[in-house]
């Protein structure tokens, strides 16, 4: 789902889009400025080989997820610290945003429930 930034306006712009076992489910709304603030859940399960016994196994995911996305470079004018993604094309993909987000959960420490019970 592509959405062109200068038409997302104060009325929250909803999305849901689905792969495999994933839901991303939320909405894009304007903030001011270049900012468009993008709330969202990300729920489902995805694989992921364990990082003790290289087995593969599923991590639930339950996540609310929240960022701005700027239309253009962003600059911190009011020395707030943002979480913002930017966009030098004035289009957002979602579905790339929720491949980030899962590459971002896959990419932390995970181990299966037999190396967690291991080490108890």
């Amino acid at each position: 789902m592509k959405v062109i930034l200068r038409r997302v306006t104060k009325t929250p712009l909803d999305f849901d889009v689905k792969t495999n076992e994933i839901t991303f489910k939320g909405y894009l709304q304007y903030h001011g400025g270049k900012l468009i603030l993008l709330k969202a859940n990300l729920q489902g399960n995805i694989l992921k080989d364990c990082d003790v016994c290289a087995e593969e196994f599923k991590i639930p995911l339950d996540e609310k997820i929240e960022f701005f996305i700027s239309d253009g470079m962003y600059k911190d004018e009011d020395n707030i610290e943002l979480d913002v993604i930017e966009s030098f094309d004035g289009e957002v993909e979602i579905e790339e945003l929720l491949h980030s987000e899962v590459e971002l959960i896959r990419s932390d420490y995970h181990s299966c429930e037999s190396c967690k019970n291991s080490v108890d």
